[in-house]
């Protein structure tokens, strides 16, 4: 089941796609990024083999039906929306007639919203497992596999295994996130299939303590100090990114996408186009760029989730030198490894490796990008 709008406002900093953001975006002609995301684990799906032994069952056009058919996958439509743009309530009807045809696990591509309405649909006394594909802008819900690839991988060794752990669907209010404040709220458990190809952990907001204060602002000290004229920083969002900022005087905003330049702000939560043309025009008159980031404490992506502004065409004309990673120890101490998810497949493994992090002033520990 594909919701066709999830992850659509990301790269226009609409911090979500849910209710009016998912319109807004269309108005602006947004590009669907759903869509993409369920071919590539339907395609990956078909590359392991695993189609022949199933049957597909799908809601109608950008549900689910055109995707499968692009992949050159046979599927059953047993719902068909109502109209365009769909609804939440196309999600719910469509998941209820799957299980009505006895649906044996739930696909779905989206984001904590859609993982919200497919819970509603399996009701309070659900058995059938659920397996998230990553297509929205935020996801706290630990319902997810790290890639749409992944997902694929993860279906595969379930139907082999049949092993199934309880994973957290969680959402937050997204007007509240748009003013800057973050509220997180359990809606409730789902059974996922187990597998270390899942993301494991919900997102956690990094814990607020004397101790961790003081080391954002040494962090803090540190990056600024090492600051270099003539250079355009791009700040991604996050607390530990903010101490940069407050270091440096300037304004930042704590869950958007900012720029500085010689200690100014050139732009505040500026969407992916307007970022582009920033480090395009600035690049061509030969100066250079660094992107600061800090990685999802719980799930320890550094790009991807949450900061869909810096697209793929961004990061390839900044390259991964000019990525700088910061992170408060305690947040290092429980990330197995760091993240990434741009949409594109070949960047990701140029991205991968081994980067630095700055952990403390003047301290920087190695951590394997995957």
């Amino acid at each position: 089941m594909v919701n066709p709008l999830a992850g659509i406002g990301g790269p226009l900093a609409l911090k979500g796609s849910d209710g009016e953001a998912g319109l807004i975006a269309l108005e602006r002609g947004a590009a669907l990024v759903s869509p993409q995301k369920a071919a590539r684990f339907l395609s990956r799906l078909k590359t392991l083999g695993i189609d022949k032994g199933l049957d597909i069952l799908t809601a109608g056009g950008l549900m689910g039906e055109e995707e499968a058919a692009t992949a050159g996958l046979r599927a059953i439509v047993v719902y068909r929306p109502q109209g365009w743009p769909t609804r939440r309530q196309d999600t719910i009807a469509a998941v209820k007639n799957c299980l009505k045809e006895g649906s044996e696990i739930v696909v779905f591509v989206g984001g904590d919203g859609t993982a919200r309405d497919v819970l509603e649909a399996l009701g309070p006394s659900h058995e059938v497992p659920v397996l998230g594909v990553p297509a929205g802008v935020k996801m706290y819900s630990s319902v997810y596999a790290e890639t749409p690839e992944a997902a694929a991988d993860v279906l595969w060794e379930w139907l082999h295994s049949g092993g199934l752990c309880e994973a957290e669907v969680l959402d937050i209010d997204e007007e509240a996130f748009r003013a800057g404040e973050l509220r997180v709220k359990l809606y409730g458990v789902a059974r996922v299939p187990c597998s270390s190809k899942m993301v494991g952990s919900s997102k956690q907001p990094s814990p607020s303590s004397p101790d961790e204060e003081e080391n954002k602002q040494a962090i803090a000290r540190y990056v600024v100090e090492s600051m270099k004229p003539c250079t355009l920083y791009i700040l991604g969002p996050g607390s530990t990114v903010k101490a940069i900022a407050d270091e440096m005087g300037v304004e930042k905003t704590l869950l958007g996408v900012d720029v500085v330049h010689n200690g100014r702000v050139v732009a505040l939560d500026v969407d992916e186009e307007k970022l582009y043309e920033i480090v395009k025009s600035h690049l061509a008159r030969g100066g250079s760029v660094k992107l600061i980031v800090t990685p999802i404490g719980g799930q320890g992506y550094i790009l991807g989730r949450g900061n869909q502004q810096i697209s793929p065409r961004v990061l390839r004309l900044i390259g991964k030198k000019g990525i700088v990673v910061v992170a408060t120890r305690n947040k290092v101490q429980h990330l197995r490894k760091l993240r990434v998810d741009t949409g594109d497949p070949e960047l990701d493994r140029e991205l991968r490796g081994y980067i630095r992090v700055v952990v403390d002033y003047g301290e920087e520990l190695m951590m394997r990008v995957d």
